[in-house]
């Protein structure tokens, strides 16, 4: 019967082949493909690794002139990126470093002349010391030497006016007088210039207090002066953009020879190092999502290499899933995002773009298992 059919209608066997081959399609799937869905306590999802971009910007205005990395390049943190031409600058540096130099040895001067007359004054004060004491002893000798002569002059002269000596031994008596008051006065002429030797040794403390207060100045200027320096060599520095943090090139924006400004992004990186995958949970399960929570992550080109991760943001929104992830079926279903931070990037393996599966554990008793997708 089956034969006549065929011989009459032989347009009917291509749509009766047809659904045979979508049954044991159906069926093949069903038992064989189709694995079971994962023990409760475990959530598997999709989507593609993410990552925080970091943007590159100059502090200071300069032309590029030298490009070193390209996008998809690797970088590590403190490596050089660009570099800005940076002649004017230069210029400055060597400025600032000559005038440090040069309060740097007005310092070193200051600071000789000063431990020399720290040393000087003291011995000049003991000196003037020494000699006003002298010259001081001989003045109170001369007055004592004065004062016997003008005792003996005294004397003398009365025993002359009643004849018991000779008028020459009443003229040598004056004249030994009058010897004597010459050397008193030239003792206290020699006194009062020992005095004053002696206060100006002393004003040697006051030289000694400006000649400080000098090398206070010049200290501070000379700070000023390093910092200007620190200052000049900080900025020429910042015209070698080093690379924040680890990453991958992702976009250049700088191209060679062109100008760049204060701020404006220059390159964007993605630091590997912080890395996230985004996936969507079903409205039924999103209840059982909190952050946390631990998480395997698996890649398609190391199946067998799960990287751990936290949850570290869920949605409070609700969203269709993006169409580029899931079927029309479950695109419009109801969704919360979840963030999946990773704990580490061994050998930075993972990259951003890279399709990943993730298993959310809520239930701290159960056994890791890969996805079953």
């Amino acid at each position: 019967m089956i034969g006549s059919i065929l011989r009459n209608k032989p347009r009917l066997i291509y749509p009766v082949l047809a659904l045979l081959v979508l049954a044991c399609s159906y069926f093949f799937y069903a038992g064989v493909v189709r694995r079971a869905p994962l023990p409760e306590g475990l959530i598997e999802a999709n989507g593609r690794i993410e990552g925080d971009h970091v943007t590159v910007a100059s502090k200071f205005a300069g032309r590029v002139q030298r490009l070193l990395v390209r996008e998809g390049d690797f970088v590590r943190s403190g490596q050089r990126l660009i570099i800005l031409d940076d002649t004017q600058t230069r210029t400055k540096v060597a400025q600032a470093r000559q005038a440090y130099l040069a309060l740097k040895d007005k310092v070193r001067a200051s600071q000789l002349a000063l431990e020399l007359l720290r040393k000087e004054v003291p011995l000049a004060i003991a000196a003037a010391g020494a000699q006003s004491a002298r010259a001081r002893a001989v003045a109170a000798k001369a007055d004592a030497v004065q004062l016997q002569t003008r005792r003996d002059a005294g004397r003398m002269a009365r025993l002359y006016s009643r004849g018991a000596v000779s008028r020459q031994m009443s003229e040598r008596s004056k004249l030994a007088f009058k010897e004597a008051g010459d050397e008193s006065s030239q003792s206290h002429s020699a006194l009062t210039r020992a005095q004053k030797q002696l206060e100006q040794a002393r004003l040697g403390r006051d030289r000694i207090k400006v000649s400080e207060g000098e090398l206070s100045a010049l200290r501070a200027q000379l700070k000023q002066a390093a910092a200007r320096l620190a200052e000049a060599k900080s900025v020429l520095a910042d015209f070698v953009i080093k690379a924040p943090a680890g990453g991958v090139v992702v976009t250049r924006i700088a191209n060679l020879g062109e100008m760049a400004a204060p701020g404006a992004p220059l390159l964007d990186l993605v630091d590997l190092d912080r890395l996230y995958l985004k996936v969507f949970i079903p409205e039924v399960l999103i209840g059982k999502v909190r952050t946390g929570l631990p998480a395997r992550i698996y890649t398609d080109a190391f199946p067998h290499r799960p990287v751990s991760a936290t949850v570290s943001i869920v949605s409070s929104e609700a969203e269709f899933t993006p169409k580029e992830v899931q079927t029309v079926n479950e695109r419009t279903s109801l969704v919360f995002g979840v963030k999946l931070h990773l704990d580490s990037n061994p050998d930075h393996f993972i990259t951003p773009g890279m399709p990943c599966d993730a298993v959310i554990r809520w239930k701290q008793n159960v056994a890791w298992e890969a996805p079953r997708w």
